[in-house]
């Protein structure tokens, strides 16, 4: 449902300004491939923190704690 209102938006887009519409399809994967390592990157940070949190509730697990 996502894409279709994205294509919706864009052909309003291309209606309303073509060589914007353009440029924005020429530039999104462009921007895609930039922004993939830092979503590379939130997700290694994410899994780090999600270690450390295990490790530390670890001995509290072990005891049974609620």
């Amino acid at each position: 449902m996502k894409v279709i209102g994205i294509f919706l938006l864009w052909c309003l887009l291309l209606a309303v300004c073509w060589p914007l519409a353009l440029l924005a399809l020429f530039l999104a994967p462009i921007v895609w491939l930039v922004a993939l390592p830092f979503r590379l990157l939130g997700v290694c940070v994410g899994a780090t923190f999600a270690l450390i949190k295990a490790l530390l509730f670890f001995p509290a697990r072990l005891l049974g704690a609620p």
